[in-house]
Parts: structure tokens; sequence; C-alpha cells
């Protein structure tokens, strides 16, 4: 299909839905976006213009949005891959446009210390901007979607990487907003790059019972239409087997095979009222036996999401047991595509009334505040994403909390003031300890007082919820700023003894700063503070300088370097014959430098017994190669740029214990070749650190390994005993 074929599709899949939509303004957008990644090419080599058109097509045909959805995801890449900014799109487009394409995008111009950081303030960019307008994140689930389905073309790493992000991030607020259905995509595209064995498996299975598992779902459905239908009520069955990554998640938690999966087939029927629903479940409890425990009535308490629904797990005729969900039609519409259901907007942009429902985004901001993160991330997949227990105050209405939660978790999530004032707790009228963890259904009432303490700091490790978690640290940031001074200090003064530090070592003008800067505090005491209130640990603290002294101490030795280095002789001949040798660093002589930082450079690995080179780095000291590395070639070595940075370098007494290096090994493909590499390296006494083993099409095996020798000596023993492995063919040390 052709790009204007595509967009042509695109056209006629909104006015299908939605014939009043401005065609004219959605073309515009499409030809800018087209004129703006003009040159640009996907992974696939395709023209990149192809992946705007396919996320514009997922929000028209699964979500059914307004125009101005369609607009922002044909423009959703312009302000992070072009030359384009948000001013420009407002101006062209409009303010509203321009901000949905700014929650979209990444903050990609800006650098951070970790990329725990980048993905961190990357989400709460996204949530602040979601917050505000909902579609923000249906744009940019269907960004996500179409790279997933076209994950093919990354690297393995990069599969790797985005799939763990969608699995752990998108599918789980697919899930928040409803949209069961882009979960679901989400989840079982992600496992094929996560587990691609175990995927396989569960895939082949279900391909190899298709036929078999199709006859009992429709003889199932059979039965319950002939009911329904002799009891006169309009209804919609249909069965389908349940996803791949659903039953994966059960055969993993639950160490079963397919054919033990309680639950493989689900059976949905569809009616016109609620009344219908409790009719229909009274009918499939009469035609198959009920099990106990399996029924579930999200109609009168309805998931957080939204989602409506009864649930009951019945015993077939042939003893096989299944799921049915009975549900209204809007219950339904709902169900399918969650928020995009209901959250219809008119031409001018303004939503339709339902922001109310989506009021967790901004409290989920707010318990974020202040946090790193690696808590951030955390704590986020534990208030998005934690499966949920339902219970009830003493006037009966409905608290969701993460399953685990406890009374502390009830108390704050009533308001703040209940939690610092708690003396205790009842639960189905009896006195409860603070831990005890609650049941969906549980009646639990909180006993303050007006003398209370406030919360005690071992509430932080007992809750459940990032709300009560953060509500009990504002107590304390507050209440005992002093005392977490005091406390903050002395944790932190341990931890730097711990680590072989001093505060000497970080109180020179020209060092704390910069040390702040990365533990983003303004001064030591509001560090302190933070540490003795629980928002910061000693150990991130000191791990975050510890990197940043490394960067000085590297910076201090390279000038060291560059300074003996620009004093030496520029003549050779104005050299001793016999240089001198000064005492080695991690077993390497650099000639004409003393207590030079060293590294081995990880494209050769270079080991005792090996003709090697230096190259005087930036930032990084001398860097060891091989001699026969590529990148450290007789040309190269001759190139003037790099005139003065090469030196000689010679392998001292003093070597260490051992040195990382890799092998590559290249065998006829064959049942149990790993095991056989493996017991190889067990009798030479070979510390590995890891092995990497592909497949190729022609029939052959590659395995790369990361270990360990003290010399070339042990490493010709290892090489040679792997040559005598049947089928081996070449073994060789990487390089370049």
């Amino acid at each position: 299909m052709t790009i204007q074929e595509q967009y042509n599709h695109l056209e006629k899949t909104i006015r299908g839905y939605n014939p009043s939509a401005d065609f004219s303004h959605i073309r515009t957008a499409f030809e800018y976006a087209d004129k703006c990644h003009d040159g640009q090419k996907r992974k696939s080599g395709e023209p990149y213009i192809i992946h705007p058109l396919a996320v514009a097509q997922i929000v028209a045909e699964e979500l059914k949005l307004d125009s101005e959805s369609i607009e922002a995801a044909l423009l959703h890449d312009v302000i992070e891959d072009t030359p384009a900014e948000h001013a420009d799109v407002s101006r062209l487009f409009s303010p509203t446009i321009a901000d949905l394409v700014e929650g979209v995008s990444k903050l990609t111009r800006i650098q951070y210390a970790t990329k725990e950081d980048e993905q961190m303030e990357n989400l709460r960019k996204m949530l602040i901007a979601m917050s505000k307008d909902i579609r923000v994140i249906l744009i940019k689930i269907s960004d996500r979607l179409h790279n997933m389905r076209t994950m093919e073309y990354q690297s393995p790493e990069k599969q790797k990487q985005k799939s763990l992000e969608t699995m752990e991030i998108y599918a789980p607020i697919s899930h928040r907003l409803g949209m069961q259905r882009m979960k679901w995509e989400l989840e079982d595209l992600s496992l094929k790059y996560l587990d691609p064995v175990g995927y396989q498996e569960i895939v082949s299975r279900l391909e190899a019972k298709k036929t078999e598992y199709d006859i009992f779902m429709q003889k199932t459905r059979a039965q319950v239409e002939t009911r329904l239908d002799e009891l006169d009520i309009p209804h919609l069955v249909y069965g389908r087997v349940k996803h791949p990554y659903s039953i994966y998640r059960k055969m993993f938690s639950q160490n079963k095979n397919l054919d033990e999966i309680f639950d493989l087939f689900a059976f949905r029927v569809i009616v016109d009222n609620v009344g219908d629903c409790y009719n229909v479940l009274g009918v499939v409890h009469d035609i198959f036996t009920p099990l106990l425990g399996r029924f579930k009535d999200y109609i009168g308490t309805p998931k957080p999401n939204g989602y409506q629904s009864l649930h009951t797990t019945v015993m077939g005729t042939d003893g096989i047991p299944f799921e049915v969900q009975i549900r209204t039609r809007d219950m339904h519409e709902v169900s399918e595509y969650g928020v995009a259901a209901h959250w219809k907007y008119k031409q001018n942009g303004q939503g339709a009334g339902a922001e109310g429902k989506y009021e967790w985004v901004r409290r989920l901001l707010e318990n974020q505040e202040g946090a790193d993160a690696e808590e951030f991330i955390h704590s986020l997949k534990i208030d998005m994403f934690a499966d949920e227990v339902f219970v009830f105050t003493p006037n009966g209405d409905v608290q969701n909390l993460p399953a685990g939660a406890t009374p502390i978790d009830f108390a704050y999530a009533i308001h703040s003031a209940v939690g610092n004032r708690m003396v205790g707790a009842k639960v189905n009228g009896r006195i409860v300890t603070f831990d005890h963890p609650l049941k969906s259904g549980d009646i639990v009432e909180i006993l303050t007082s007006k003398g209370a303490k406030g919360p005690s700091r071992d509430w932080i490790k007992i809750a459940k919820s990032n709300e009560a978690r953060s509500k009990i640290r504002q107590w304390f940031k507050k209440e005992r700023r002093d005392e977490n001074i005091v406390n903050g200090r002395a944790a932190f003064e341990a931890e730097l003894k711990h680590c072989g530090l001093t505060m000497k070592d970080l109180l020179g003008p020209d060092r704390l700063p910069g040390l702040l800067k990365k533990v983003t505090y303004p001064t030591l005491d509001d560090m302190y503070a933070a540490i003795g209130y629980g928002g910061f640990t000693a150990q991130k603290a000191v791990s975050r300088m510890q990197g940043e002294l490394q960067r000085i101490a590297k910076q201090q030795a390279e000038k060291q370097a560059l300074e003996t280095l620009e004093n030496a002789p520029k003549a050779e001949e104005s050299r001793s014959s016999s240089p001198k040798q000064v005492k080695s660093e991690q077993g390497i002589i650099v000639e004409g430098l003393d207590n030079c930082l060293v590294k081995f450079s990880k494209c050769c690995t270079p080991v005792p017994g090996d003709e090697i080179v230096g190259f005087i780095t930036r930032g990084y000291g001398v860097s060891v190669h091989r001699s026969d590395c590529p990148n450290a070639s007789p040309e190269r070595r001759a190139d003037p740029a790099l005139s003065g940075r090469w030196i000689k370098v010679s392998w001292g007494s003093d070597t260490n214990e051992s040195y990382p290096t890799t092998l590559e090994v290249v065998a006829k493909d064959r049942l149990n070749l790993l095991l056989d590499v493996s017991a190889a390296l067990s009798t030479t006494k070979t510390f590995v650190s890891g092995i990497q083993c592909r497949s190729t099409d022609d029939g052959f095996a590659i395995a790369r390994m990361e270990i360990r020798v003290r010399d070339g000596e042990q490493m010709h023993t290892i090489i040679n005993k792997l040559n005598q492995i049947s089928g081996v063919l070449q073994v060789t040390r990487p390089s370049g």
C-alpha cells in the first residue's frame, strides 16, 4: 500500500464514525508531517511518515477519537525528531494540538545522569500532560502499540528494553484506563521478545488444539444461546481462548502446564440492561455447575478504571471449567475501549465532562513529589498496576487499595488527618494490629485521638500504598526537621565511612556544588533532612557522590598524564636507552608516568602475555589495547590527529589475579553443544561471567563467552580445550 493509499484508508476510517471531522485540517497535518519527516527512514527502511500514519490509523480505528487527536497523532514526532517546534505547531494548527504533541514527545534535548532519571522525567511529563488532557496517553499508547508491532526491525537489546518498558508501564496504564484490547496486544507483543521460547510454545500449542477448542466453544455457546432464546432475553454470546500472556502468567505463577489452566476459555454474554445481567447469571448457574468462591460482582462494585461486569467460573458438561462474563452493551464498550469509549470530545477540543474520573492521575503525581527515579518507578507500579482489594467504611463507602493493604493505608486513603491521629483499628468489629492485611469486603473502622503523637517511622515500612507512605513522610518532613537533620547526617556519615570516604573528601569548594547537584538538593542540611524522614537514602546519596568523585579523580589523572607527556623530551633520541619504569597500576607499567589511571579496552580485552599499546583518553587515563586490535592499528597510530596520545606500556611483575576477556566459538549446531562448552570451561577452572549463544539459519551456532583468566598461558589452554570439542570450527578472541 502506497503512502497516499494509507492516507486515503485513514480518511475512509474517520468518515465511518465521524463524517463531520475537519478533513482539510487532517490533510494539512499529514502534509506538514510528511514534509518535516522527508528523508527520514524507519529501521525497516520505509519512509518515516509510515509510522505517524499508522498511529493515526490506530487512534481512528481502535479508539475513534476526534479530529484534533488524529492531527496530533500525525504530528506526534515532529517536535521530537525534526526541527519543528511547539510554536510552529501551535501557529499552523492550534495551541491544543501543539500541547498534545508536546505531551507525547520525550525530553530528548535534556541530558540526565542515569537512564532511570530520564525514564522518570519522561513519565512524569507524560502524566502531567495526561492529567490535563487524557488524549495525550491515548496517542502515546497508540504510538507504542505500532512500535511494538514493528519491533522485529530493532536490535535484540532494544527489543528487550522496549518490551520490558511496555510490560511495566504502558500495558498497565492501558489496564488502568480500561482499554483491555490494547492492553492484551501490548502484553502479547512484549512477551514475544521477553521470552520468545515461552511465547512460541503457548502459541504453537494453542494452534495445535485450535480445532478441539473451537468445537468445545461452539457447543457451549449453543447451550447458552438456546436457553436464552427460550426465555426471550436479547443477547450476544461469543467465546475466546485467553490471550497468550494471560496463559503464560498463570502457568508461571501457578507452576502449571496448559492443560491445567483453570479458566483457559472465557465466554461473554452481552445483554440490554442490568436486570438481564443477573437473569443470565441465574441461567448460566442453572445450566452449568458454579465453582465456589469464583463469582465476582463488578457491577455492584466497579473497578477503579470504570470496568463493570459479572464474572463467574463454572464447570462445563465435558468437565472443562470456563469463565463467563456478563455485561450490558455500554459496559462492554467501556471494557473494550476504556476511557476512549466515554471520553468524547467536541470539535473545539473541550472534554465532555469526564475529567473527574481521572483525578487519580493528579493524586498520583502529588504522591511522587520529591521521589528519586528508582522510588518513582517502583511506587508508580504499585499505585497504578497492583491488584486491588475493595473495603468499606462503617457507613458503606467503598475504598479501593492495593493488594496487601493495611489499616494504615485505609486511614490515609480517607484523609491525612485521620491517619496522623490514628491510635487503633477495627476490622469487621474486631481490634486488629496496624499490619493486618485487609481483604475485599472487610468493614474497617479507624480509631483516632486528638492526643495522638502522630505516625511512627515503622508505618512507612508497613504501608503498601504510596499515597500513605507519602503522607507519612510529609508529616515527618514538616514536624521533625531538626530531628531529621541529625538522624540523616548520622546515617550519611556512617555510609561514607563504610565506603572508605570522609567528609573532607566532599567539602572542598570546587567539589561540594557538583556533588549536591548529583543528589538534587540545594544544601547538605536539605539532603540530611530528606534522609532523616525517609524521602532519600544514605546509600543512594553516597553512591551518586562516589560517581562524581571518581569523575573528578579521572580528570585530575588525565591532566597529570598530559602535563607529564608535554614536559617529556619530544625527540625519541633524547630519551634514555632504558626508560624509567615506575610501579605498575593493575599490572601495567606506563612509560614515564606514575600513579596513572589505567583501564583495559573492552574492544580487545588484553591479558598478560599479549603485546599491548597505550592510548591517553580524555577523562579516563590510559586505555590499554592489544597490538593487533583494529583500534590500535599502525594506521591509527600514525594518524597526525592522534599524534602524541599513543604511549608505550608493558606488563609488570605484579599483575592482577585475573583479567576479563572474551572468546567466540563457532561450531556446527547440535544437541548438548553448550553443555560440552561449559564442561570444557569447568575442567580448566575458568570463571565465566556470561555466555550468549545464537543459532544461524545455515545450521551453525555462535557462542560468545565473557571469562576471566590469569594470563595468556591459561588463555591458550582454554582455546585448545575448546578446539577439541566435536563440531567446533573456530575459537577466536574478538577485537575492534
